[in-house]
C-alpha cells in the first residue's frame, strides 16, 4: 500500500519546479514516524492542521472588528481559507508544492490571541517580551495540541508558520514565501471589503493611483496581485511582485492603518479589548489553579499567556464576564 504515496512522491519529482520542496526530501519531524501508505508528509502535516482543537476554534476569534455583529465579516477561519486559496492558486501556477503550501496556510495563524492583535499587545507587558502571533502559533503546533505532546509537524511547515509575517526573516522555501504574500493580499483586500460593509470607508474612499493599478473590485484587485507575483517569482529564487504592484499594494496597507485598523472611533473599543485581556492575565496570575491542566509551561506567565491566547473571543468576553460583573441573581 506504500505505493500510493511512492506514486505521489514521483509525480512531484516529474512535474514540480526544480525550485519546489519534494515532500520526499523534507527534513523530517522532531520524533521520528514512519511515511503513511496513502499521504505525503505534507499532507499529513496538512490533515493534523485541520483536526486540531486550535483549528476550530478560529471560526470564533475576529480579523479586524471586534464581536461584530452580521454575518458576512471576517473571522480568522475564513481569513484562513482565503489564504489558503491564494497560496494553493499561486503554487499551483509556479509548480511549487501546493500541499506544503496549504498545510502553512491552514497553521499560519493558530497562535492568534481574541481580539486580533490588540491580544498580542496585551500579553506582551506581562511575559518580559514581545508577544507575536506567529511564535504562538509554532508553540501550539509544538507544545499544546495533543495535551502537550503537539503535531509533531515537518520542518517545512513548522518554519513557514513562524515565518509568515513579514517583520520575521524570510522562510526557507518558496511555499512559505507563498503564504507570506497571500497572508498579505487577503488580509489588505478582505478588511477594505469588511470595512466598506461596515460603512467605515466607502469605495471612492480609497488611495486612486493604487486602484488604478490594482482595480477598483475586491476580486480585481486579487486577480492583479496573484498574476503579478505569478509573473515577477517564475523561474526565480523568490517569491515577489512587479514594483508598482508592490508599492500599490503598500498604499493601501499603509492607507487601512490610518483609516481602520487605528482610526480615532475604534480606540474606546479597542482600549476595553486591551483592558479586558490583561484584567484576565492578573486574575490568572492570582488564581494558577483556574489555568485548565492541558497548559503546563514551567513558568505561570506563559502557561496564563498560553490559556489567553487560546481563547475565542467570546469565550474571553464570557470569562470576564463571570470574573468581574456582578451576576444577577437568581429569584
Amino acid at each position: 500500500m506504500g505505493m500510493a504515496r511512492e506514486r505521489q512522491e514521483e509525480v512531484e519529482r516529474l512535474v514540480l519546479s526544480e525550485r519546489a520542496t519534494l515532500s520526499s526530501e523534507s527534513k523530517g519531524r522532531e520524533r521520528e514516524e514512519a511515511p503513511h501508505h496513502i499521504r505525503t508528509a505534507f499532507q499529513r502535516d496538512r490533515d493534523r492542521i485541520v483536526h486540531s482543537k486550535a483549528f476550530r476554534r478560529l471560526k470564533h476569534k475576529t480579523q479586524v472588528f471586534i464581536a461584530p455583529e452580521g454575518d458576512h465579516y471576517r473571522v480568522r477561519l475564513t481569513h484562513t481559507l482565503e489564504v489558503t486559496q491564494i497560496a494553493r492558486t499561486l503554487a499551483r501556477a509556479l509548480r511549487l508544492n501546493e500541499d506544503l503550501a496549504e498545510a502553512i496556510a491552514l497553521g499560519h495563524d493558530l497562535g492568534h490571541t481574541p481580539f486580533g492583535h490588540l491580544g498580542e499587545q496585551a500579553l506582551t507587558p506581562f511575559l518580559g517580551r514581545p508577544f507575536h502571533h506567529s511564535e504562538q502559533s509554532l508553540r501550539v503546533v509544538d507544545h499544546l495540541e495533543k495535551d502537550g505532546r503537539g503535531l509533531n509537524l515537518t520542518w517545512e511547515v513548522r518554519d513557514g508558520i513562524l515565518a509568515h509575517p513579514w517583520k520575521m526573516p524570510p522562510p526557507a522555501t518558496l511555499e512559505g514565501g507563498v503564504v507570506r504574500m497571500a497572508d498579505r493580499i487577503a488580509y489588505v483586500n478582505h478588511d477594505i471589503d469588511d470595512a466598506i460593509r461596515a460603512g467605515i470607508l466607502a469605495e471612492d474612499d480609497l488611495p486612486r493611483a493604487a486602484v488604478e493599478v490594482l482595480g477598483p473590485t475586491h476580486g480585481e484587485r486579487i486577480e492583479t496581485l496573484v498574476d503579478d507575483i505569478v509573473r515577477a517569482s517564475a523561474d526565480r529564487d523568490e517569491i515577489a511582485m512587479s514594483p508598482p504592484v508592490a508599492r500599490s499594494l503598500d498604499v493601501l496597507r499603509d492607507f487601512m492603518f490610518e483609516r481602520v485598523y487605528l482610526r480615532e472611533e475604534a480606540h474606546a473599543e479597542q482600549e476595553k479589548a486591551v483592558n479586558l485581556i490583561q484584567s484576565l492575565f492578573r486574575h490568572y496570575l492570582e488564581h494558577p489553579e483556574e489555568v485548565p491542566a492541558e497548559y503546563h509551561a514551567d513558568d505561570l506567565p506563559t502557561r496564563v499567556a498560553d490559556y489567553i491566547a487560546g481563547m475565542t473571543d467570546r469565550f474571553a468576553v464570557r470569562a470576564y464576564e463571570r470574573l468581574f460583573l456582578p451576576q444577577e441573581r437568581m429569584l
